[in-house]
């Protein structure tokens, strides 16, 4: 299983990429780490009717909140070998790594072009409209299209070939966290993790692209040791339509991570474990998906996508309004829910409508987010609600976080998609800057 742990052998990349060589799947995939339940736990057969008081009781709150991000896959801090001293030339290398973050969505390409050293500096983040079809619920549907997509995006804005990392994310990545005795022969580990994978998975492993990380450890009374292990799964059509349209566009992948762990590492740096203080949710609205990240301050220990997005605002007020969908994106950004105020092109009994159908897709938005930090929270080692971050385009409307916030009875605020790195002179961050939160997360080189 050599080829699929994460791989640390691309710092160098001063070189242009010229030829693409077509690597198996499993080698480009880099720490992938959400985890998503099955479709029956994920979905009941009848949702109840929201009651924002009924819920709210039912999840447990942290005293005081604590931002959280990603540690990188490594043994638990007891088990750490002693790390050899590197050429002083070695390390500046290391340290001064460029990555372009990737995310693909269903409307658009986002891009942020990094440089880690030391502290992370943003150098450059653009974006441009993708044409409606091409990815559908994180799925690629048309590899050749995307893949002529992203060869003329990285022409256009002169980014780096070279050195990408790609964020993946929808209900066909997977986890499952258990534990095994401890096992100290890493090949051994190996075994019994894939031995383990066969009796869990719904899939075949050789249809699958599978990861994992040892979490943490502990010692039963009896001397007994265990490891906790996180381990990851992924369709391999999945990863290689992805793999597929980046060789057409000749970008040189680098890493392939999961979207969740992108959105953590862009809200704050990895800290030391505080069992006083509670867990972070990162809330990532995008055009047709929404990702939902809990971290404990080491680890992503939850992670669901969801099928809700921006577009479902757009399919609330076309409704309201019997129209299309797609003639309703300017109503949706002038917006307003914090009170009353004009529209456009609308009558106030209109601008009334609108509010309502919206508030009715919140609705349904806030039910899944207590749905799953109550499936999160039923899990043994689960943490309170420290606080919710929520970032993505969608979650810009004005209005839109304390109406969450007052369904699902957490405090909700904005998240800075910058506030890691040291933005450089070129950025623009006048439209939308949630929009470009995960890319810049998958930039970030922890």
């Amino acid at each position: 299983m050599d080829d699929l742990r994460p791989h640390d052998e691309h710092d160098e990349h001063e070189e242009p990429a010229h030829d693409i060589v077509d690597e198996p799947v499993d080698a480009v995939v880099d720490r992938l780490a959400a985890y998503t339940h099955s479709a029956e736990d994920e979905h009941p057969a009848e949702l109840p009717q929201f009651d924002p008081g009924l819920e709210v009781e039912m999840l447990e709150l942290a005293d005081e909140p604590r931002r959280f991000g990603r540690l990188r896959n490594r043994p638990p801090k007891g088990e750490r070998p002693e790390k050899a001293e590197k050429p002083e030339k070695q390390r500046k290398d290391k340290r001064a790594k460029k990555l372009v973050g990737l995310k693909i969505g269903a409307s658009q390409i986002a891009a942020a072009h990094v440089v880690n050293n030391g502290s992370p500096e943003l150098v450059e983040v653009v974006r441009e409209p993708l044409e409606q079809g091409v990815v559908v619920a994180g799925e690629i549907r048309d590899p050749e299209a995307l893949g002529d997509a992203l060869k003329r995006f990285f022409d256009l804005h002169k980014l780096p070939k070279n050195a990408v990392r790609l964020g993946v994310a929808n209900n066909r990545i997977g986890v499952r966290i258990f534990e095994i005795e401890g096992i100290s022969d890493p090949q051994m580990l190996e075994n019994a993790i894939r031995f383990r994978a066969e009796e869990v998975l719904p899939i075949p492993l050789d249809q699958a692209v599978l990861d994992y990380v040892v979490l943490d450890g502990r010692t039963d009374g009896d001397g007994t040791e265990w490891l906790r292990i996180l381990m990851v799964v992924a369709y391999r059509d999945v990863v290689d339509r992805y793999l597929q349209a980046c060789r057409r566009a000749g970008l040189q992948v680098v890493g392939i991570d999961h979207e969740a762990f992108a959105l953590l590492r862009a809200l704050r740096a990895p800290l030391e474990r505080d069992p006083s203080s509670g867990a972070l949710v990162g809330i990532a609205i995008g055009h047709d998906r929404t990702t939902i990240a809990v971290s404990n301050g080491v680890n992503c220990e939850f992670a669901r996508v969801l099928d809700w997005g921006g577009w479902s605002l757009n399919v609330a007020i076309a409704r309201e309004l019997d129209r299309a969908p797609t003639e309703v994106e300017s109503i949706k950004r002038h917006l307003s829910l914090d009170g009353p105020g004009e529209i456009e092109g609308l009558t106030d009994e209109q601008v009334a409508k609108v509010k309502s159908g919206v508030q009715r897709a919140l609705d349904g938005f806030a039910r899944e987010i207590v749905s799953s930090l109550q499936f999160y929270q039923a899990q043994p080692g689960s943490h309170g609600i420290g606080e919710i971050v929520m970032t993505g385009g969608a979650a810009q409307l004005a209005g839109l976080p304390a109406a969450v916030a007052e369904r699902v009875g957490v405090p909700i605020r904005i998240g800075d998609p910058a506030q890691r790195v040291n933005v450089g002179p070129k950025v623009d961050f006048r439209d939308q800057p949630g929009s470009f939160s995960v890319a810049i997360g998958l930039g970030i080189e922890d």
